[in-house]
This record gives structure tokens, C-alpha cells and sequence, in this order.
């Protein structure tokens, strides 16, 4: 005779929301570990709970199974993405628009490019941390030689790299948001504008103001003509690397579905790293399968360039599968 199924009440719905806060706080701020392993341990509670309550292993099962399911999308996005970055690094794609984003640099309009330019360096790495971390560092430098307040670059540096961040679909947080909300990339992406944008102008002219008062400063670029000579003489530089962009531009406003695009993206990445960059096939598909390597022997340039390949986002495919994992059972259980 199957055992009855009980509701769950509050009190039992909250042990497996609790126990999962105290696990990720004593993991990720105590211990300084990932969050994968108490999203593990906080689904086998809330498994343990659902048992206590009547539900059968089947059934518990399929919760977690249905919970991954909404995320499937997402995951295979995120797969091509990671291919994706890799051969547009390796093709020259995204040192290209690093490169022409950092020749923009003039000190009337200082803190107006560098928004512009963490946008750009954001939306082709779908990173604003790396961005932040790299190129927004050599701006925080070239800010200080011109006598910009530090907290004032710093701004303009932030609201760049998150803004590209946000709109990029390279961003795994851009990929994932849509996925649990039952919707597409595209359509994420193009419902973000209107909300946006909007800041983001405002953003423009506020540092168009503020910027304009240092218009006479000299502007010191060692540290960019850094980055710009490590880039070029590893990279063929040309405006034509900008198509690839272009193609999943116009892909997106075409409403073309984003796994064929963004797998074209892929593919063309690899076909100007064979004829602009002369990489190997081989070397392409090593770069799409764990990312490409940059041994330019600038650290700055190096940090913001080693990245991409598809076992990139299999961190984070995880973590998608041990979280809604988790959230299935909840849901499936009524808890």
C-alpha cells in the first residue's frame, strides 16, 4: 500500500532553505570554497524531508530531473559560448576590439571612452570582472596621471564592464537569467534595453560632464601602448575581425534563435583565426575545447585574453545542475 503523501508545512519547508544558507555561508565566506558541494548536501536534505513526507524516490527523482530540465537551453548555450570565446580569441576577434576600443582614449572625453571602452571589452569577454580587473586597472592608471579622481574613473569603469556584462551573450549570468525565467537569450537581451539603456545614456552625458573640466590634462599612456603593442604583435589586427560581431548583431535582431547564431559566431571565429591569425585546425579546436592561452608575456594583456573553451562553463553548468536540482524537489514537493 503506498505510504500517504503529508503537505508540508513551513516549519519543514524552511530546513532545507535554512540548512542550504548556513552551508554556502560556512563553505564560500568561512572555508573559501565553491558553492557547488552545499547545493549537493542541501538537495540531499530537502530529498530527506520530501521521504518524511510520503513522496516516493520516483517521484523525487523527477523534480530534480524537471528543475534541470528548465535550464537545458541555457546549458547548451553556454557550451557553444564557451567554444565561442575561445576561437574569437584565437581569431583575433576580441583583441581587435580591445585594440580599437583603447585608440578611442582622449583626456576631454576620458571618462565618456572609458565607460565606452569597458563596454566593448565587456560585451567581447561577457566578463565584467575580468574587464574591471585588466583593462579598467590601466585606465584607473592613465586616470591618475590626468589628475581624475580615482573614484570617478572607477564609476566609469564599473558602469562599462556591467552594462557590456549584462548585454553580452557571452555572459553566463545573461544566459542563465532568461533559462529559469522561461525564456530566450534574444529576447532577454532585447527586453534589457529598454531598462538599460536608458541609464546607460544617462551615465554618457553625466561623465561627458564631469570629464569635460580635465579636457587640458596630458594624457600619460604607457600602460595602454602596453597592452596596444602586446596585441599587436601577437594578434593581426584589421577592422575586418569586426565582422564576426557584426553577425550575431544582426542575428539578434534578424530573431534568428541563439544557438544557430552563436554557433555561427563560433564557426567564423575559426575561420578567421586559420586565415587571419594562421592557427592550425588543431589549434582551433584546442581553443574551443579549453580555451585559449595568451603568451604575450603581458600580464594585463594575458589575464584578459586566457579564457574561453567549452570546459570554461562547466563550472557553472554544474552549479546550474546542483541548484535546480535543489529548486525541483522544492517545487515538485510544495515546499
Amino acid at each position: 500500500m503506498p505510504k500517504e503523501i503529508k503537505e508540508a508545512s513551513v516549519g519543514l519547508a524552511l530546513i532545507p532553505v535554512a540548512f542550504l544558507i548556513l552551508a554556502l555561508f560556512v563553505t564560500i565566506v568561512i572555508l573559501g570554497q565553491s558553492a557547488h558541494i552545499p547545493l549537493i548536501l542541501a538537495t540531499a536534505v530537502a530529498a530527506g524531508v520530501s521521504v518524511a513526507l510520503g513522496y516516493p524516490w520516483k517521484q523525487i527523482q523527477e523534480g530534480m530531473v524537471q528543475g534541470i530540465n528548465l535550464a537545458m537551453g541555457a546549458i547548451l548555450i553556454l557550451m557553444v559560448v564557451g567554444t565561442m570565446i575561445g576561437t574569437w580569441i584565437s581569431g583575433g576577434i576580441v583583441p581587435a576590439m580591445i585594440f580599437y576600443g583603447l585608440k578611442v582614449l582622449s583626456p576631454g572625453i576620458f571618462l565618456v571612452a572609458t565607460m565606452l571602452i569597458c563596454s566593448v571589452v565587456s560585451l567581447g569577454t561577457g566578463s565584467s570582472w575580468s574587464t574591471a580587473g585588466t583593462v579598467g586597472v590601466a585606465l584607473i592608471g592613465v586616470g591618475q596621471g590626468l589628475g581624475i579622481p580615482a573614484p570617478m574613473v572607477a564609476g566609469a569603469i564599473i558602469s562599462g564592464a556591467y552594462f557590456g556584462d549584462k548585454m553580452s551573450p557571452l555572459s553566463d549570468t545573461t544566459n542563465l537569467a532568461p533559462a529559469v525565467a522561461g525564456t530566450d537569450l534574444f529576447s532577454h537581451i532585447r527586453h534589457m534595453v529598454y531598462t538599460v539603456v536608458p541609464g546607460y545614456v544617462i551615465a554618457l552625458v553625466l561623465y561627458g560632464l564631469l570629464g569635460a573640466k580635465f579636457a587640458g590634462g596630458a594624457l600619460d599612456k604607457q600602460n595602454i601602448d602596453i597592452m596596444l603593442s602586446a596585441m599587436k604583435s601577437h594578434f593581426f589586427i584589421h577592422p575586418l575581425l569586426l565582422l564576426p560581431p557584426v553577425f550575431v548583431i544582426v542575428m539578434v535582431i534578424l530573431k534568428i534563435p541563439p544557438l544557430p547564431a552563436l554557433l555561427g559566431g563560433t564557426v567564423l571565429g575559426g575561420v578567421f583565426a586559420m586565415l587571419a591569425q594562421s592557427h592550425s585546425l588543431g589549434d582551433i579546436m584546442r581553443a574551443a575545447h579549453l580555451g585559449y592561452t595568451s603568451e604575450t608575456g603581458v600580464a594585463m594583456v594575458d589575464d584578459l585574453l586566457t579564457r574561453g573553451g567549452l570546459m570554461s562553463m562547466m563550472e557553472t553548468v554544474a552549479l546550474i545542475i546542483c541548484a535546480l536540482s535543489f529548486g525541483g524537489i522544492m517545487e515538485r514537493t510544495g515546499m
